[in-house]
């Protein structure tokens, strides 16, 4: 009799680690509570629900014949004109309705575009330290996620001379991300600008994922000037969330923009693994583009506020280096250096009841740093860090 698995699955599949936020999480249940109410800093979810005038939208569709269709695989037109406009007003360019797409969130959003623009045995680079399901998506497709250093005395900010030279045939895109997931490095634009001009002359796709758009500096209002001008349609590909900005992550709400003519391409991958995206929020999401434009700056606000009480909370413990913040995240270098990065993080959250995520989890070099998403929590949570971390030893 034959030893081994009947029915061995995909190699691609069973050779990608488990999801790391749930094994991270499950720490947690070894905290006896000494130190008070569980921190859990793990995860990027929004700390506030969603607007009352969302609610009522979304209760509303969701309750109607209509939200409960298939919708066009590209997203309902409504959507996709509101949303078409807004890229235009903040990037000051031209975006159709027929350059975007809606998709079941941001991930999906990557894996269809990563779908349409490698296939298995290519390349894509990808900052390291990376977001993980970048890289879980690329090796389960067979695609090589090729790491592009972004170091720490830089800011964690990728270097075009670092890309240029990791290009061989194999790559067909270098993915950027901005505000970055792990680090929170906000990428300049004029270094984003470069980036594009190194893709045009290499004929290949720079695919730029801005989930966190929406909580860039105050007084930052748009990433970079790539759509200011026509040339962006043979090398550009956005990524955006709803989720964070709208707080609506249950829903999932994602986005692509490109030339109307990648578009049409991806939706042959759209219509394979989501047919449409979910009715409900596309139906409320319309007026909420323009009616809670005020809502968002508040929240992009009160973001930036948290950012500042926790660089407070870690001052008085100068051996937790805060290495890069921004956004939803903050990148940590812990004063641990004989420990593995998840050894330091599975501690402190069984001994203190703060759970961040092992810098490991983000790809290769990264044993120093534990990254820690705070927007989840209240300011007041985030100044007791200061008595949780202090005394603590690995």
């Amino acid at each position: 009799m034959a030893s081994g698995p009947l029915n061995p699955i995909n190699p691609l599949v069973a050779d990608v680690g488990s999801p790391p936020i749930p094994e991270a999480q499950s720490w947690t249940k070894r905290y006896d509570g000494a130190y008070g109410p569980l921190i859990n800093l793990s995860q990027a979810v929004p700390g506030n629900p969603p607007h009352p005038g969302m609610l009522e939208r979304l209760a509303a569709t969701a309750g109607s014949a209509a939200g409960a269709q298939y919708g066009p695989i590209n997203g309902d037109a409504a959507l996709r004109q509101a949303y078409a406009a807004e890229l235009s007003r903040i990037y000051e360019g031209r975006i159709a309705p027929e350059d975007t797409a809606v998709t079941a969130g941001c991930n999906l959003a990557f894996f269809a575009t990563m779908m349409m623009l490698a296939r298995h045995g290519d390349a894509v680079l990808l900052p390291t330290p990376w977001y993980f399901n970048h890289q879980m998506s690329l090796d389960m497709l067979g695609i090589e996620p090729r790491p592009l250093p972004c170091r720490p005395e830089a800011g964690f900010v990728p270097r075009v001379e670092d890309a240029e030279a990791l290009i061989d045939a194999k790559v067909k895109a270098i993915v950027l991300v901005t505000p970055n997931n792990p680090t929170g490095a906000v990428y300049p634009a004029h270094v984003i600008e470069a980036f594009a001009e190194l893709c045009r002359r290499h004929g290949i796709y720079l695919v730029i994922d801005e989930t966190y758009r929406d909580f860039l500096p105050s007084g930052v209002n748009r990433a970079h000037g790539l759509f200011t001008s026509e040339e962006w349609r043979d090398t550009v590909i956005q990524l955006y969330s709803f989720s964070k900005s709208y707080a609506i992550p249950g829903h999932r709400m994602g986005a692509i923009t490109a030339d109307a003519g990648l578009v049409e391409q991806v939706a042959k991958v759209l219509d394979c693994i989501q047919i449409c995206a979910p009715r409900t929020a596309q139906a409320a999401l319309p007026w909420a583009i323009d009616g809670l434009r005020d809502w968002r700056e508040e929240n992009r606000t009160e973001i930036n506020r948290r950012a500042q009480v926790f660089r407070e909370a870690l001052a008085p413990l100068p051996e937790w280096r805060i290495e890069s913040v921004g956004a939803y995240f903050a990148y940590l270098s812990h004063p641990f250096p004989e420990k593995t990065a998840q050894a330091v993080a599975e501690k402190l959250a069984t001994e203190r009841g703060v759970l961040g995520l092992p810098g490991s989890y983000f790809g290769p070099g990264q044993e120093r740093h534990l990254r820690i998403a705070f927007a989840n929590v209240t300011a007041e949570v985030l100044a007791g860090l200061t008595d949780r971390l202090r005394g603590f030893q690995s």
